[in-house]
C-alpha cells in the first residue's frame, strides 16, 4: 500500500475517522441513490469499516494524546535519578535483564540470548542530534550488541531519525515511553 494512499492514511489517523468517513458515503448514498441501488452505496462503506476496524484494533493500547502529555510534564520534571530508576523498573517489568553502564549508553539489556544498548540521558531536550546517536552505535558496536535503543521525551531532528533508520536503532519517542512507563493517574499532574 503507498504511503500516501487513502487507506494508508485512514490507518495512521484515529480509529473513528474511518468509520465517519463510512458513514458520510452512507449518507450520500441514501440522498443520492434511491430504492435498490441504495445497496450499492452502502457496500462503498466497507472498505472504510475495514480500515476502521484494523485501527481500532491496533490503537487499543495506545495511550491518548492527554496521558502522553501528562507523562512527558511529569517526567520533564524528574531528575536524571529518578527517570533512570523508573526505566529500570519498567524495563524490568517487561521481562528484561537491566545493567546499568557508564558511557554513552546507560543501560544494558538482555532477553532471550539479546543484548540491547539504551541511552536515554537527555531525555528532556528539546530536539536530539545525530551525534548522540553516532556515540551510541559506537557503543553498541563496542559491547558487540544486537540493539540500540535512543529514548527521547520530545524527538528528535530528522537526520537523527534518517541515521537511526540507516542503522536500525530504535527510537523510543513520547508515545512509547508513554505506554512504556505507564505512569500511575496520581503521578501525572493534574490541569
Amino acid at each position: 500500500m503507498s504511503e500516501n494512499s487513502l487507506f494508508a492514511i485512514l490507518m495512521r489517523s484515529p480509529w473513528w475517522i474511518s468509520f465517519a468517513v463510512a458513514a458520510v458515503i452512507a449518507l450520500l448514498g441514501k440522498i443520492i441513490a434511491s430504492g435498490e441501488y441504495f445497496s450499492y452505496g452502502v457496500a462503498f462503506t466497507l472498505p472504510f469499516i475495514v480500515v476502521g476496524s484494523i485501527s481500532a484494533w491496533k490503537q487499543r493500547n495506545e495511550p491518548s494524546a492527554a496521558r502522553v502529555e501528562d507523562t512527558i510534564e511529569a517526567v520533564s520534571a524528574m531528575s536524571w535519578r529518578e527517570f533512570s530508576g523508573l526505566m529500570e523498573k519498567a524495563f524490568e517489568r517487561d521481562g528484561f535483564t537491566v545493567k546499568r553502564i557508564d558511557g554513552a549508553a546507560d543501560f544494558l539489556l538482555e532477553k532471550q540470548g539479546r543484548t540491547s544498548v539504551v541511552c536515554c540521558k537527555r531525555w528532556k531536550a528539546a530536539s536530539q542530534g545525530v551525534e548522540p546517536l553516532r556515540e551510541l552505535e559506537a557503543a553498541r558496536e563496542a559491547r558487540e550488541a544486537r540493539e540500540a535503543l535512543y529514548v527521547s521525551a520530545n524527538g528528535v531532528s530528522d537526520a537523527a531519525r534518517q541515521f537511526a533508520k540507516e542503522h536500525r536503532m530504535a527510537l523510543m519517542l513520547a508515545p512509547q515511553l508513554a505506554r512504556l512507563l505507564r505512569l500511575p493517574r496520581k503521578s501525572l499532574p493534574r490541569k
